[in-house]
């Protein structure tokens, strides 16, 4: 079996989760196959599409690992496939032009609505005479495209998710409109009739894509056929929802790939966490793979039916995992830019390897790449702000005076490492007869602000490296009196 899939993405916004997911399928379908993945751009919307979203576009599905075989191909450069497309329907008789005015078709979905009948065109203009044509245009009147659907006809095919569906042509709305005209003749396309010229041309012989599209196949399978085309398998993937059951929308929060990168979610935790949004390994048990190992395993024997609802929380978790099994230097240039969108400095002492001590100080607690901010906040200012629960140990008997000493001892001793860190705390401890909790806490609180945080000692060792331990020190002090 020769695969060749596509993504088809409009440029009418910035790359959607959805259509991310989908994305996804397609690739671990051509990669499991030795098939080929293509990437189209359907930017036939004049109107709407903007180069913006497109860069977005390549941009996200380079950055998922999502890389395409052949394209990107513009539909607004192969305008003249789909006049051609259009002028054959037309010789044929299959396709005709259709004269109704927007008010006259006003008119009829009111009627309609008033029978209580669904809207659908009546083909009122479906064998016009050459002569009701040049009297139509005699009077101005501009004309769309319409392809002939039979209403008693009946559409059947194999869904590899949902096994067999059919539709019914009197069900389909009237006859479609696949083109606009303009004063050259044949103008605008629309979707319904060039995904199928694309498809055509371009050999596809699997298209994945959202249950929203299920209406459609039913035209597209009758364009396929008045083409003269073999139709492709289809495959309908559920929708990705709400946890409440909704369809996800910008109302749930984030939704384009962008935003989540955004957020400091990594490439590999998220396209990790849409593979599993409506597939499921053969070992259930298996939760974090790279894309090229579920490749190995995707069929979609294995794609549900339902929905799939969305879990920020089970997100965030395989997040975590990704960044915990980062190498260290890795996970440093991950964190820098969003050091810097924060507007921390890097200042003499802040190179490469106290970075790299600071990432790997930190790592342990990072669920997104964007907590290194707030986490890391304080090896970034020459203050900090002090907890409720800090300012309270630091108004403890004895704390005041077990930074002193602490203080006393740094000057006597210019050089620091975990050892002597270690010492420092033991002397202190002794020498002021309290107990060594009381010592470390107050210690961190002075250092930190807060009673809670990392590694203590690995946190001293960084801010000394960069001359902020004794000025906390100092400022702690103040604030007991």
């Amino acid at each position: 079996m020769t695969v060749r899939v596509r993504i088809a993405p409009s440029p009418t916004g910035n790359l959607h989760i959805g259509t991310a997911r989908t994305a996804v399928f397609n690739w671990l379908f051509a990669r499991h196959h030795g098939g080929t993945f293509i990437l189209r751009i359907e930017d036939t919307d004049l109107e709407r599409s903007r180069p913006e979203y497109t860069d977005n576009i390549l941009a996200g599905l380079r950055w998922l690992g999502l890389n395409w075989d052949e394209g990107p191909f513009f539909q607004s450069q192969r305008l003249h496939l789909y006049k051609a497309a259009v002028e054959q329907l037309l010789e044929r008789g299959l396709a005709y032009r259709c004269y109704t005015t927007s008010e006259e078709l006003e008119a009829l979905r009111e009627a309609q609505k008033a029978r209580g009948e669904a809207p659908r065109y009546d083909n009122r203009h479906r064998n016009l005479t050459p002569e009701q044509q040049a009297a139509f245009e005699a009077e101005g009147r501009s004309y769309v495209i319409r392809f002939k659907i039979a209403n008693e006809r009946e559409i059947v095919w194999h869904d590899l998710v949902r096994g067999t569906m059919s539709w019914r042509g009197s069900d389909l709305g009237g006859d479609m409109v696949i083109a606009r005209a303009s004063e050259a003749g044949v103008g605008q396309p629309l979707y319904n009739f060039v995904v199928v010229v694309d498809d055509i041309d371009m050999q596809i012989s699997h298209v994945i894509r959202g249950e929203d599209h299920i209406a459609n196949t039913a035209k597209q399978i009758l364009l396929y056929e008045a083409l003269g085309a073999k139709i492709p398998d289809f495959a309908h993937t559920p929708l990705i929802l709400s946890l409440d059951g909704r369809k996800l929308s910008k109302r749930d929060g984030v939704t384009s790939i962008s935003d989540f990168q955004q957020l400091g979610f990594t490439a590999e935790g998220l396209v990790n966490y849409m593979t599993l949004l409506g597939w499921s390994p053969p070992d259930s048990t298996q939760e974090i793979f790279t894309l090229e190992a579920a490749a190995k395993e995707f069929s979609f024997e294995r794609v549900n039916k339902a929905g799939a609802k969305f879990d920020w929380a089970k997100l965030d978790w395989l997040n975590s995992q990704y960044i915990h099994s980062t190498p260290v230097d890795k996970l440093t240039d991950l964190l820098i830019p969003y050091w810097q969108e924060a507007g921390y400095k890097f200042d003499r002492g802040r190179e490469r390897p106290w970075l790299e001590e600071l990432v790997t100080l930190i790592s342990a607690s990072l669920t997104r790449l964007k907590d290194a901010v707030e986490q890391s906040q304080l090896f970034f200012t020459d203050t900090v702000e002090f907890s409720e629960e800090a300012s309270k140990q630091l108004q403890q008997a004895g704390s005041a005076d077990a930074l002193k000493a602490i203080l006393a001892a740094l000057e006597q001793q210019p050089q620091l490492s975990a050892d002597i860190a270690q010492e420092i705390i033991k002397q202190v401890v002794k020498a002021q007869n309290v107990k060594k909790g009381l010592v470390m806490r107050s210690l961190r609180a002075a250092l930190t602000g807060d009673v809670h945080g990392p590694d203590l000692i690995q946190s001293w060792l960084l801010l000394h490296q960069i001359g902020l331990d004794q000025p906390r020190l100092s400022q702690a002090m103040s604030s007991t009196k």
